[in-house]
């Protein structure tokens, strides 16, 4: 069971670092291409949202020569977009050429200063930042050299982050399955103590119990199995005073019959009917003591057949203690049976019935003092009785 908790644990967590491995390399991957197409590779990606910010405000490029040729602080003077930075002071600060196109390729604005109405060419437009307003193109601006330069950075980036990320998920994995090797052995302790104590029940010694820690499923498997060993040490006990109960009950009629039996042999009681009536008796006793013993074995394995009949209860009930007066007679135990005038018939094995009565009865004169009393009682509960 180790094996297989430890395999679901392994599998849990090789799903979920790979999972995270995998979105991780799709997300870095995607956010390196859009800081490569925003031009983060030649520092122009905070240019990009001053110009698109600029054409948002204006809709249009009409004044962005402003912007780009206002004083070498950087600030424009007046108009829209006053108080932005210049675009010549972030040019001057990536110190490279920039050309501003409109959305059809025309050039703007080039800080080079060179002719105006320059189109750019396709290949160049390739290696220009399209510049948007929500999902409309509205320009290009193309630094120096296109945003190709340094088309190596990005890659090199993205293979070393996905070696990073390799490697911390590597030292993921070590440290979940150290902590699920951890987990699994804390798991299963109780487990390993069910096992060693059902061992020792199996092996007779039915005084094995496991500590109980928690209110969860194991824990009341624990409680459970501790109920279950203290019921089947109690059905020990139950079986041993029984067997002993059992042992003196035989041994009593048994000495009698021999004592009898061995005075007949020797010549002290002559062999006649009235001195073998007793050993008789004491046979009849031992026959029923053993056909007890047969039913109770039959009825401890749960083959007991019970002959279920319409039956008078209160018939049988009377027949029972009415066997039992001249023997409450002979001791002045005064034996009474209390009933209701109209008991229904109920389906009962009469015999079987007969037999706890005569039981309970033989157990209750045996144990009750001479001159005491004796209370039957039988009692109605709907269509039943008690």
């Amino acid at each position: 069971m180790r094996l297989k908790l430890l395999l679901s644990f392994f599998l849990v967590v090789f799903i979920t670092i790979a999972s995270m491995v995998a979105i991780m390399i799709a997300t870095t991957a995607r956010e390196v291409n859009a800081f490569m197409l925003r031009g983060g590779m030649v520092g122009a990606d905070e240019l990009v949202d001053v110009l698109e910010e600029f054409y948002e405000e204006n809709g249009s490029w009409n004044g962005v020569e402003g912007l780009l040729f206002a004083p070498g602080q950087g600030m424009m003077h007046g108009g829209q977009g006053q108080g932005r930075q210049g675009f010549g002071g972030m040019a001057g600060m990536m110190d490279q050429r920039l050309r501003l196109a409109d959305a059809q390729g025309n050039v703007l604005v080039d800080t080079a200063d060179t002719e105006e109405g320059e189109i750019l060419s396709d290949s160049e437009i390739q290696e220009s930042i399209r510049l948007v307003n929500g999902r409309q193109t509205i320009g290009y601006l193309l630094p120096e050299g296109g945003i190709s330069t340094g088309v190596n950075a990005p890659a090199n980036l993205l293979q070393r982050l996905n070696r990073a990320a390799f490697t911390a998920a590597i030292v993921a994995g070590i440290i979940s399955l150290v902590l699920a090797l951890m987990l699994a052995y804390r798991l299963l302790q109780p487990i390993r103590d069910l096992i060693g104590a059902s061992r020792g029940l199996a092996s007779g010694d039915l005084s094995h119990r496991v500590v109980v820690k928690g209110d969860d499923e194991i824990a009341e498997l624990g409680q459970s199995f501790n109920n279950m060993a203290e019921s089947l040490e109690e059905a020990g006990e139950s079986r041993r005073a029984m067997t002993a109960d059992i042992a003196h009950e035989l041994r009593t009629p048994l000495a009698v019959q021999r004592a009898q039996l061995e005075a007949i042999q020797d010549g002290i009681y002559p062999l006649t009917v009235e001195d073998l009536s007793p050993v008789l008796e004491q046979n009849i006793m031992l026959t029923r003591l053993v056909e007890d013993l047969r039913t109770l074995a039959l009825a401890d394995a749960g083959q007991l057949e019970m002959d279920r009949k319409p039956t008078d209860l209160s018939g049988v009930v009377r027949k029972v203690v009415e066997y039992f007066g001249p023997q409450a007679d002979s001791r002045g135990i005064e034996l009474q049976f209390d009933h209701p005038d109209q008991i229904p018939q109920l389906a009962i094995d009469s015999t079987r019935i007969e037999q706890i009565l005569g039981n309970l009865l033989a157990n209750a004169l045996r144990y009750t003092p001479d001159n005491g009393k004796i209370v039957v009682t039988l009692e109605r509960e709907g269509k039943s009785a008690r």
